[in-house]
């Protein structure tokens, strides 16, 4: 089947039969956004869904254990072990273990990250374009808005306090990313009846998100580039690429090339993170086996192993590393601060709106609806659940302002305000909209077939 099959688990916006009029001849009906998926989909976005909500669990306790720790009396030992140095020095690879897990760790997850676009744009809906414009364009309007609300708040509030507006405005791109983690584990909590179809919305947007941060990242946030490191970083990625091209999926083969290109694009000034990025896009995509739900790509089982990692292991220590700030005589300060206020209105108003804003456009400026089964409150519990960001935004916070700086620690307490405002929001509102959908999914899952095919997808392959 074609990606512009106009069918309706492959058409998004979501195409639907032609109607009748009284001629007896077909006139074009509109076409649905976030209409049902196919039953692999579904089947995917409910396996990532239990990966992302145990990740989103451990990431929680993580922050929650440094917040708690660097709050205590034994603060000091929380900052000695953050700031330790490990590693050579002839290779200037003498970090701290914060930078480690910023430059390193969160390599891991971007990698993932990178697998999961790569596959998206081959054979999931980013590869087809009417599918992709909608996760697109609420991606792209979540990005900007929240970018310029902050940078509107946050002169606002500088010319309020009358204060020296200095490097304020380095911290607009901090409010413009959804950490799909705690998003997804959120998700699972409150919405164990909402329809795949915005699970699968709300992870496609995370993706795109994903791929807008990291642009932003290396477009941004590197000073200068070292373009020899750069160059170099060149053989071991084609080294990556011709393993997997070869079926050579050995850890501790590929670990090589995988070590040497973050360690060469670490050295060329550009954010190590971006090598993730790129070893990701690399991993070669086969879209027949994609497509082929009793057959495993290459793709789905190299993210397979490494996404326990990255969720369980590798964003959980970045967060217990970043989140460890001083709270209580501070929050004067931060309430004070215009890059902390501009954070909180981005996260909680920008996300919402833009996330909203971009469908309700694609709805609008394009023949497509609201598929029938869902509400725009839906939609708007979802705008409101993108706000949650952490991981990447703690990031670029860091990137932004310096580690350890005082602008940077009230940032970091901006962005665990918002995303908690956020997900409480949100929460409100995707709670009413789950009784809803509670006696719609029972009805549905409760006939399934010999196949253990709930009949709606059933009915969805015959239209196909």
């Amino acid at each position: 089947m074609t990606p512009d099959s106009p069918h309706p688990e492959n058409a998004g916006p979501e195409a639907t039969p032609d109607a009748t009029n009284d001629r007896g001849t077909a006139t074009p009906t509109a076409a649905r956004l976030l209409g049902r998926g196919t039953w692999r989909e579904a089947r995917y976005v409910a396996q990532l869904l239990r990966t992302e909500t145990v990740g989103g669990a451990v990431l929680l306790a993580a922050a929650v254990v440094a917040l708690v720790w660097a709050n205590s009396p034994w603060s000091g030992a929380y900052s000695t072990l953050r700031d330790t140095t490990v590693g050579p020095h002839a290779l200037h690879l003498d970090l701290s273990l914060g930078t480690w897990a910023a430059d390193g760790l969160l390599a891991v997850f971007f990698l993932v990250a990178g697998i999961e676009l790569k596959r998206e744009f081959v054979a999931g809906d980013l590869s087809d374009r009417r599918k992709a414009a909608l996760p697109i364009a609420a991606a792209v309007c979540g990005v900007v808005l929240p970018a310029v609300l902050f940078v509107v708040t946050a002169l606002v509030v500088n010319r309020a306090e009358g204060g020296a507006l200095g490097d304020v405005l380095r911290g607009w791109a901090v409010p413009t990313a959804t950490d799909i983690a705690f998003a997804l584990a959120v998700l699972a909590v409150i919405g164990t009846h909402l329809p795949s179809a915005l699970r699968s919305f709300l992870l496609t947007l995370a993706v795109v998100d994903d791929l807008i941060a990291i642009t932003i990242i290396a477009v941004f946030y590197t000073e200068s580039v070292a373009l020899l490191w750069l160059l170099a970083a060149a053989v071991p990625l084609a080294a990556w690429r011709m393993l997997l091209r070869r079926r050579i999926t050995n850890p501790a083969v590929l670990a090589v090339p995988a070590l040497l290109a973050w360690g060469f694009v670490h050295a060329s000034g550009v954010h190590a993170t971006v090598a993730g990025v790129l070893l990701g896009l690399l991993v070669p995509v086969n879209r027949e086996v994609e497509d082929d739900p009793d057959r495993h790509s290459l793709a789905e089982r190299l993210e397979h192993r490494l996404r326990p990692f990255s969720a369980g292991f590798a964003v959980p220590v970045f967060a217990f590393f970043a989140a460890g700030v001083t709270v209580g005589a501070d929050v004067g300060a931060v309430l004070r601060d215009p890059a902390a206020v501009g954070v909180v209105v981005g996260l909680v108003v920008g996300k919402a709106v833009g996330v909203f804003g971009g469908t309700w456009a694609v709805a609008r400026f394009t023949r497509a609806e609201l598929d029938e089964d869902l509400s725009w409150t839906d939609v708007l519990g979802l705008s409101l659940l993108a706000g949650v960001g952490f991981t990447v935004s703690l990031l670029v916070g860091e990137l932004a302002f310096g580690t350890g700086s005082e602008r940077d620690d009230h940032v970091k307490l901006a962005v665990l305000a918002g995303s908690l405002i956020a997900a409480l929001l949100a929460t409100v509102v995707l709670r009413l909209r789950n009784r809803h959908y509670r006696l719609v999914e029972a009805r549905e899952t409760a006939d399934l077939d010999r196949d253990g095919v709930p009949d709606v997808y059933d009915e969805s392959c015959e239209r196909a």
